[in-house]
């Protein structure tokens, strides 16, 4: 019996005869000792001529020369093993094994074609890929691996190669920007090399190939294209509008040669300061330019194809405005000084300087003098130092504030550059009273020194102030807010006679449209015989009882809720008003009052009772008395 039924082993291709492939073992349960019933002895059944077996340890070993995995990989042999030493009459066992070749780098790469050709266009940006070559390698795995190099070729700093790890192709790539204008074809040589060779097969030749990649430049519309990546210019300040300051240019790279139209970016210029010339590139002034306002100016000029004005492309222009002299020196600051009223002649009171907003390259140079007009007659005399800088002096013994309290000296200032410019600037000079030491007492000028408005302090103040006011504003308000309403009339004493007046003119006992009030009587005081309380007749009567009117719980309930709001309400008068209810309800207790619906009534009643009421109601009893009377008759 074989220790396992299934052996698997591998020995790698184009190994030698003799190599050593796997043991096999088998046992009997024989007695050992009892002849040779237990005495194995190994042959082979399947497998040859490839492998072999050692009749009496089982090992198993090559049989053929150079066995190449590239044509079969996979082996079955088949084992036996019998007692009886092999005799006649033993026993057997079988076993398989099954043999895998291994892979050795015994193949070099090999390119399927001899030339490639690959388009790409003249746009193309670097690090693009262009295409894909692949050198096809019969081993496996590391054996396998390839490493692609560009060994040959009129560009190889155009273009590189780089390896595709997962799928062993070189890649063709761009390095550096391509025109078609100037090379429409390159051609490479291109070499695929094993990263792990085994020296035992160098003698099978070099592992490596090559094979030749030729690429053509497509052509591209391609943008104009300017002489320079950028372009300075300058002009003089002074210089007149329209004047040309500088030109660029701009061709179109392809061969059609297309003409090209120039404009400025508007978004670079907006003040509109330059224009250019569409057609020549000519850059030119349309405003007069500053060079203390703006030094330099920045614009961007387009270029575009007229054929195709989607094809453009920008340049930017840096225009230094050059210094001309055409402003005038002034102070520096606003000169207002003083002079003491015991001041002595030749005595220094203030020292001037000035600046020039425009450049010298040479430095400034500026002169100081009194104005032609100041120069006869004043009180002060103007020393120019040579350094840009002069004093003012006093021309004579004592000042008197009363007599001239302010002069005004007018000082002419010139600079050196050509042209000549200069202005005249004033000198406020104030006369003040000063002690022995010259320091200033009191004058005209106390304004400098002691300067008007209100202290930081007093202002912190006032502001307190105005805060305090506020909240306190903001209290009372909330106070008042949350106080409860109070009654109309706090003290019982405070009873006033109050007059209320309706305003309501009847038409009279013959108005039979106006409202009554007994509807908004309870039903149940008309009952109780309860006499009418706003008229006094002349003569008793006992009124005559109407039949009963179901009660008309609305108008009840709508009277009462009024009522009682106006019983607890504490802001209300505590005496008699007229309370409006404003409310009409279904029907009323006293019917109707028209002499047209009593007609179908009048058998049925008795009217006797008005000659009681007094002479208010003497017409109503006349009037169905007689038609009594003629019922009569």
């Amino acid at each position: 019996m074989f220790t396992k039924d299934v052996y698997n082993a591998s020995v790698p291709e184009m190994s030698d005869v003799g190599t050593f492939v796997v043991q096999v073992t088998a046992t009997d349960a024989d007695d050992p000792t009892y002849g040779n019933s237990a005495k194995v002895v190994y042959s082979i059944l399947q497998g040859q001529p490839y492998f072999s077996v050692e009749s009496e340890s089982g090992i198993i070993k090559t049989a053929l020369l150079n066995m190449d995995r590239e044509n079969r990989e996979q082996y079955q042999v088949v084992i036996q093993a019998k007692d009886m030493g092999g005799q006649m009459g033993g026993l057997s066992g079988t076993t398989t094994v099954n043999i895998t070749l291994t892979d050795v780098n015994d193949n070099p790469p090999r390119f399927p074609q001899s030339t490639y050709q690959f388009k790409t266009p003249e746009s193309a940006p670097p690090e693009s890929p262009i295409g894909r070559i692949k050198a096809n390698d019969a081993d496996v795995g590391e054996n396998a691996e390839i490493e692609y190099s560009i060994t040959e070729g009129d560009a190889s700093d155009m273009f590189g190669v780089i390896t595709d790890k997962d799928t062993q192709e070189g890649i063709i790539t761009v390095k550096k920007a391509l025109d078609f204008e100037k090379k429409k074809l390159y051609t490479l040589k291109v070499e695929a090399t094993n990263t792990h060779v085994d020296p035992r097969f160098l003698y099978l030749g070099p592992f490596k190939d090559s094979t030749t990649v030729r690429i053509l430049v497509e052509d591209v519309d391609e943008p104009p294209v300017f002489s320079r990546p950028a372009y300075i210019l300058e002009v003089k300040e002074d210089v007149p509008t329209n004047s040309i300051i500088g030109t660029v240019t701009a061709q179109d790279p392809d061969v059609a040669k297309y003409p090209v139209k120039y404009s400025v970016d508007r978004h670079t210029d907006m003040d509109r300061v330059f224009n250019i010339n569409s057609g020549n590139g000519s850059i030119f002034t349309s405003k007069p330019l500053d060079r203390e306002t703006s030094l330099w100016h920045n614009i961007t000029v387009i270029a575009a194809e007229i054929n195709n004005p989607k094809q453009s492309s920008r340049v930017p222009v840096f225009i230094k405005v050059l210094d001309v002299n055409d402003n005038a020196p002034e102070f520096a600051i606003f000169y207002e000084t003083f002079v003491c009223e015991n001041a002595k002649a030749e005595q220094l009171i203030q020292t001037l300087s000035a600046v020039d907003k425009d450049d010298s390259f040479s430095g400034h140079q500026f002169s100081f003098s009194l104005a032609p007009e100041a120069t006869s007659g004043s009180n002060f005399t103007i020393q120019d130092n040579r350094d840009n800088t002069a004093g003012i002096f006093t021309r004579k013994n004592r000042y008197n504030r009363h007599e001239m309290s302010t002069y005004l000296l007018p000082v002419v200032i010139s600079d050196s550059d050509y042209p000549i410019q200069s202005s005249t600037e004033t000198v406020t000079i104030r006369v003040c009273a000063c002690d022995h030491r010259g320091k200033m007492q009191s004058c005209n000028a106390e304004a400098l020194i002691h300067p008007t408005g209100l202290s930081t302090g007093a202002l912190i103040a006032i502001l307190l102030c105005i805060i305090i006011l506020l909240v306190t504003v903001m209290l009372f308000a909330a106070l008042k807010r949350q106080r409860k309403k109070e009654p109309l009339i706090i003290s019982k004493e405070d009873i006033r006679d109050n007059i209320v007046s309706y305003n309501d003119e009847g038409g009279g006992e013959e108005d039979t449209q106006a409202f009554d009030i007994g509807t908004l009587r309870n039903p149940e005081a008309i009952e109780d015989n309860k006499l009418r309380r706003d008229i006094v007749p002349e003569a008793l009567f006992m009124p005559r009882r109407t039949p009963g009117v179901q009660d008309n719980t609305d108008v009840r309930d709508f009277i009462n809720q009024r009522l009682k709001e106006n019983d607890t309400d504490p802001t209300t008068p505590p005496y008699d008003s007229l309370a409006t209810y404003a409310y009409e309800g279904n029907g009323s207790v006293a019917e109707s009052l028209s002499s047209l619906e009593s007609v179908t009534t009048d058998g049925d009643q008795d009217y006797d009772y008005l000659s009681d009421w007094g002479p208010r109601f003497k017409k109503l009893a006349d009037m169905y008395g007689s038609v009594d009377s003629d019922k009569d008759s």
